[in-house]
């Protein structure tokens, strides 16, 4: 007899394989783009890229450059949602100050920081080159 009896995983999402997996995942997916939807900066960085994406495809030169421009927007979002993520983790464990959950948060906002400021160089860059 095995001293490590077989245990179903907590998250039935283990058990999945193929195509469901896949399926449920993007459900999982979905969830958490509505869940940022909540959160005011990501709106604002949504709203902004529903025009900033189809404006690369016209300011790129190159299809190098639009994906700079267009990846640049996506990233800021991507990082947004990882912010979120880190924030709603902290608060989950409790609401009291901790000089550890300041770390995490203060740093998950600068990560936000450089991705803007890395979205703001490749758009700059671009519209110098364009018209500069």
């Amino acid at each position: 007899m095995s001293s490590h009896p077989e245990r179903e995983p907590v998250n039935a999402q283990k058990l999945r394989t193929g195509a469901s997996r896949m399926w449920h995942a993007l459900g999982y997916s979905m969830a958490g783009l509505r869940s940022g939807w909540g959160e005011t900066a990501f709106r604002q960085e949504a709203l902004a890229a529903l025009v900033m994406v189809p404006l690369a495809f016209w300011i790129g030169q190159s299809w190098v450059e639009t994906a700079l421009l267009a990846g640049s927007v996506l990233l800021v979002m991507m990082v947004e949602l990882l912010n979120t993520g880190i924030e709603t983790a902290i608060d989950r464990i409790g609401p009291e100050w901790h000089d550890l959950s300041k770390r995490a948060k203060d740093m998950g906002s600068a990560a936000v920081l450089l991705s803007l400021l890395l979205c703001a160089g490749i758009w700059l860059a671009a519209a110098w080159a364009r018209w500069a």
